[in-house]
């Protein structure tokens, strides 16, 4: 999973077997080790949810998404699952995409693989 934060918009961008897992398991759980402190992120789907909406608590950031929108996206060519939540310091952007293969060869010293994204839509194009 990877996750972006930039002001007021949260992305979140899975791989193909995240999705799979998101439909089987109803949850995508990824941590980062910060030394003493970890942050979490996870991504679950919730048939009591009636919109996208994210909450951050005790160092993790969870983000609902209504079953059938999840069941929806995943089983179509659907790019992205976009939604504003309101907050007291204005509307909070959370957009959840299905992560594409990049177009340009990955650096090795960055170490990311993209052996499960999902294949670019733009890699039939020609110059």
């Amino acid at each position: 999973m990877k996750l972006r934060i930039r002001k007021n918009s949260l992305r979140l961008r899975l791989q193909q077997h995240e999705v799979k897992q998101l439909v089987a398991t109803g949850a995508v759980i990824d941590e980062t080790c910060f030394g003493t402190e970890t942050l979490r992120c996870s991504i679950e789907t919730s048939a009591d949810a009636s919109a996208l909406c994210a909450e951050l608590t005790s160092n993790t950031i969870r983000i609902r998404v209504p079953l059938a929108a999840a069941l929806n996206w995943a089983n179509s060519e659907e790019v992205g699952m976009l939604a504003e939540q309101a907050t007291p310091a204005g509307p909070l952007l959370l957009l959840i995409e299905k992560d594409f293969a990049c177009l340009q060869p990955r650096d090795p010293a960055l170490r990311e693989d993209d052996s499960d994204a999902f294949m670019n839509p733009n890699s039939s194009c020609g110059p």
